[in-house]
């Protein structure tokens, strides 16, 4: 529906059903649709979740009574008018998952035979299926956070289990809930056995899977795949799924919900149809298929209602909050940096390239890349493997590879995160090619020797020839998570300038926060049409002003000049001061400077 930088407000009857979790969990998404918020009106389903997350009766009145009298309350907003409306059938809704690379890539579980997901597969017994579900995990903010989800995974494990069925071999489960509250509910609703009797343990109260940080497989599995080069996959109910960010032995990866990637767990393969295929036979012999185990929502409701408590919450969070009279020694105020730190270390943000001035001439590609190029290409976070750039200097450093940890854990310390710059191994790089194809991998070409490398070899080189860079892409480049890595990294490798056809939003304006300027090809004009292959040098000329038309003038190899109209896409004034200063840390240094000369 094209909600990209859009502000959404849901209405409407479907819309008033919604649980507050339901409501959370759709607006928690807006960065996968694109909207810059996701909104829903104050109601009796706000009061509720208040007052069941353990808010004190005084704060909830006022909620109520403010959201009244301010004209916010949804009877309020009835008439409210909207630059454009859309329609969306609740009860057209069906089990769904998205895959096999793409949070958006979304598809109805009845349709995976149909799209080639889910289909024929042989069991072989001692080996893996094509398609194995090697990770299996409840995890992220997103969906752990919503009461509904966790308690269905709890009451189709419970199901699963009266039944007979258990969680395969070669499965790695577990729950890793965003809040402590998910605990004691489970316990009170008495599930945690039931999730536990399939493997589903709690591991842990943060980001686990959806981040990278799934852990080691068991050997004996992590060899099969590599000597059967198996098609592996994983299945969580995260909000990221991007090619090589869940598992480096995890070719892709599908986002369900919590009791889906139960379901997955005794399945095994994403090659079994979920909705059609056997999953096991009773006692009795009888064929049990998914709808057989799978909880109704008036079940779901009940438990909640008589598990989730306001107590849970407050016993949780009251204690996080509280504030406790210093009475101890004083504590120096500016932190004592510890330079052999590998997690944490002194940022460089005001030296080096980013002290330097950017000439916007003379620039070198770094990367030609394609389109839908994301913050997982740029930045990953998945788990740091020896043979990278990352896990080489980690080696150096001292540390033993089981504690290398994620590039995710690693982004306070400079020397580590400059090292996953493009480090995505599913990285397809224009300028790098084999036998006329595009080769997969962390690879660059050292221009103008046209020597390949890996891409954290290229970076140093530029950085030591203090060569300006330029990046150029195809379409909605830098979609995914708004990682700030995903602009310090590039920034930091000296690139001055991105080329692409679209930006995604929150990348777009962290690039500007960086100093880096971003360029938008006009219509009809990209990489292709204007046949760049790398060894080109690049400048921008004109003065920029929000959204100003530009002149990125290419010189070839051969000694031509081309001059190709783009879009700046500092939008506004205020991107402007910000780029010009160097990016928002130094815009925030001179406007502190100016203030304390002023005082």
């Amino acid at each position: 529906q094209k909600v990209v930088g859009a502000y959404l407000e849901f209405f409407g009857e479907g819309a008033a059903a919604l649980t507050l979790g339901d409501r959370a969990t759709i607006s928690n998404m807006a960065p996968e649709y694109g909207a810059t918020a996701a909104m829903f009106y104050i109601d009796q389903q706000t009061i509720d979740y208040l007052k069941l997350t353990g808010r004190e009766d005084e704060q909830v009145q006022l909620v109520e009574t403010y959201a009244k009298q301010a004209g916010l309350w949804a009877d309020s907003l009835k008439n409210a008018q909207y630059e454009r409306g859309l329609q969306f059938d609740l009860s057209s809704v069906v089990r769904n998952m998205a895959g096999p690379s793409n949070p958006h890539a979304r598809v109805a579980t009845s349709d995976l035979a149909a799209k080639g997901i889910a289909g024929q597969w042989e069991e072989v017994p001692g080996q893996m299926p094509d398609g194995a579900v090697i990770i299996a995990a409840i995890t992220s903010c997103t969906n752990t956070s919503n009461p509904r989800n966790v308690i269905a995974a709890g009451l189709l494990a419970r199901n699963a289990n009266k039944l007979g069925l258990t969680r395969k071999p070669w499965v790695k489960s577990s729950l890793a809930p965003g809040s402590k509250t998910v605990a004691m509910y489970l316990d009170e609703a008495g599930l945690t056995r039931e999730l536990e009797q399939l493997g589903f343990g709690v591991v842990a109260f943060a980001c686990t899977t959806c981040n990278g940080m799934s852990g080691a497989l068991d050997p004996v599995i992590q060899k099969e795949i590599i000597d059967r080069d198996l098609y592996a996959t994983a299945v969580l109910s995260g909000n990221r799924n991007f090619d090589g960010r869940i598992h480096p032995y995890a070719k892709q990866a599908f986002l369900a919900s919590p009791p889906l990637v139960v379901a997955y767990a005794i399945a095994g393969t994403i090659r079994f149809d979920i909705e059609k295929d056997v999953l096991g036979l009773d006692a009795n012999g009888k064929e049990i298929r998914l709808k057989d185990i799978w909880p109704s929502d008036e079940e779901i409701d009940a438990v909640v209602k008589a598990s989730v408590k306001p107590e849970q919450f407050r016993k949780v969070y009251i204690p996080m909050f509280a504030i406790h009279e210093d009475t101890g020694p004083k504590v120096e105020p500016l932190y004592d940096w510890r330079e052999m730190s590998t997690y944490i270390r002194r940022p460089p943000y005001w030296e080096g390239a980013l002290a330097g001035v950017r000439s916007l001439t003379g620039m070198r590609p770094l990367a030609v890349l394609p389109d839908n190029i994301t913050t997982d290409h740029l930045s990953p976070s998945n788990a740091i493997m020896l043979d990278s750039a990352a896990g080489e200097y980690l080696a150096k450093m001292g540390l033993p590879e089981e504690d290398f940890n994620s590039y995710a854990t690693h982004r306070g310390d400079h020397l580590t995160a400059q090292r996953a710059t493009f480090a995505n191994p599913k990285l397809f790089n224009e300028m790098v090619q084999e036998g006329g194809k595009v080769k997969q991998g962390s690879l660059a070409r050292i221009e103008p020797e046209g020597q390949v490398t890996r891409m954290w070899e290229a970076i140093e080189t530029y950085m030591q020839r203090k060569q300006p860079l330029i990046i150029i892409a195809g379409a909605d480049y830098g979609q995914g998570s708004s990682r700030d890595w995903a602009a310090k990294g590039v920034r930091l490798a000296g690139v001055e300038a991105i080329a692409a056809e679209g930006f995604e939003r929150i990348h777009r304006t962290n690039l500007v926060g960086m100093g880096v300027l971003p360029l938008e090809f006009k219509p009809g004009t990209d990489r292709k049409t204007l046949g760049i292959d790398g060894t080109e040098t690049f400048d921008v000329v004109g003065e920029r002003k929000p959204r100003a038309t530009l002149t990125l003038v290419i010189q070839r190899k051969n000694g031509e000049r081309v001059e190709v109209p783009v879009t700046c896409r500092l939008d506004t004034a205020e991107e402007v001061s910000i780029y010009e200063a160097g990016g928002v840390l130094q815009r925030f240094a001179q406007d502190f400077l100016e203030s304390a000369v002023a005082s």
